[in-house]
């Protein structure tokens, strides 16, 4: 999403490279206005999100997805709200331009609205987010209603929602479009401004898109959503635990990685770092 920046001053203090202005809600709803695809990236800490924030991503996302990217858990339900506070501050510290959302985590949200409404003030509060996410469809809409009518700006998350991995029985499409419908027009009815839509069929992504007056951020539901979103080491191939189908690996960052490391352990041992030039006289 070309978003304007401010022009640099010729001279003066202010000279300095002038700071890209922040992608907001509003810009959100007005890019599905003007057919403009947004694209979100997750990201866990300071050196990603300045990495993502400086190429022009339009949202970063602090997902609940930790847990399996980060700490290596095989699903993200024992992610605290705690957890969740301390890496969106972090990548908070790296955001200048990206719209930064933070997701609630499994049991934040599920036991009353007022719980829901304190720990999305916390994500804003503490950890330096400019909205929330949260999963479930009409199932959430009093949580969602209640956020909203806090002032805090949410996305919404229908289809396959990760925390319901139990329920569901795995990690599978959705298929049912008229229930998916509903949970999408419920969810835009309480108030989230965006809606992303996980593992469901294009055809049915189609649908809620044209449905839907708020956008539509799609993860394995096709082209037809008006943005994407993936999870940033699936697409620079630095976690091969788990490669779904929707994921496009756009580097492989993971085998750089080890060969790095692998050249790194070959020349301490050869004796041939630290050279010369790596040492002080």
């Amino acid at each position: 999403m070309a978003v304007p920046v401010k022009p640099a001053a010729t001279s003066g203090p202010a000279a300095v490279a002038a700071e890209p202005r922040l992608v907001t809600v509003p810009d959100f709803l007005a890019a599905k206005a003007r057919g403009t695809r947004l694209t979100m990236l997750t990201a866990y800490d300071y050196t990603m999100a300045r990495l993502l924030d400086d190429a022009g991503v339009d949202s970063l996302l602090v997902g609940d997805s930790l847990g399996m990217v980060v700490q290596g858990l095989p699903d993200s339900l024992a992610v605290t709200m705690d957890e969740m506070v301390y890496h969106t501050r972090l990548v908070a510290r790296g955001v200048r331009r990206s719209l930064l959302v933070a997701d609630m985590p499994f049991l934040s949200y599920q036991v009353s609205p007022e719980q829901a409404v304190a720990n999305a003030g916390r994500l804003i509060k503490e950890g330096g987010a400019h909205a929330v996410k949260l999963e479930g469809g009409a199932r959430s809409a009093a949580a969602i209603a209640a956020i909203t009518a806090a002032d805090i700006p949410l996305i919404g998350h229908i289809g396959l929602t990760p925390q319901s991995v139990r329920r569901l029985g795995g990690f599978k499409v959705q298929r049912d479009a008229d229930k998916l419908l509903e949970d999408a027009r419920a969810v835009e009815a309480a108030g989230a401004f965006a809606v992303v839509v996980e593992c469901v069929p294009s055809d049915v992504a189609a649908r809620i898109t044209a449905a839907l007056k708020v956008p539509t951020i799609g993860i394995g539901a096709g082209p037809h959503c008006d943005g994407q979103v993936l999870v940033t080491p699936d697409l620079l191939g630095l976690f091969d635990e788990l490669r779904p189908r929707f994921v496009k690996q756009y580097a492989d960052l993971g085998a750089e990685v080890r060969r790095a490391a692998q050249a790194y352990c070959r020349e301490v041992r050869e004796g041939t770092f630290p050279a010369a030039e790596h040492s002080f006289r």
